[in-house]
């Protein structure tokens, strides 16, 4: 990772989960991450965040358009939009994520959309 300020690593983070690039994905997170979504269980930790972007997502063959991205100390607020793939239906619907940071990193992250599941 070249760039640790938090608006280019959430910049950085949309362009890898859309390039399928989960390796290098997962690396802009802390190893003990905290992935929440709504009405979901969390996701606790780098390997189970490799998993869920390998086998549980059910997202697939889409893009993020990133529409703002608002910094306050260590956490980055995007709101956006995401085309593409779910369960094979096509779809389309926006999102806010909030990103919080510590030691250049993504520590915890939480994502709010109009859907039941992402």
């Amino acid at each position: 990772m070249t760039n640790t300020d938090p608006e280019s690593v959430v910049r950085e983070y949309y362009d890898l989960v859309d390039a399928d690039r989960y390796d290098d994905l997962v690396a802009l997170f802390s190893e003990d991450v905290r992935y929440e979504r709504p009405g979901q269980n969390a996701i606790e930790g780098r390997d189970a965040l490799l998993a869920f972007y390998e086998e549980g997502r059910p997202l697939e063959d889409g893009s993020h358009e990133v529409h703002d991205v608002v910094v306050d100390g260590d956490t980055a607020a995007v709101r956006g939009s995401f085309s593409g793939l779910q369960s094979g239906d096509a779809v389309e619907f926006g999102f806010a994520d909030f990103h919080e940071f510590e030691n250049g990193e993504i520590a915890r992250r939480y994502t709010f959309t109009d859907r039941d599941e992402v």
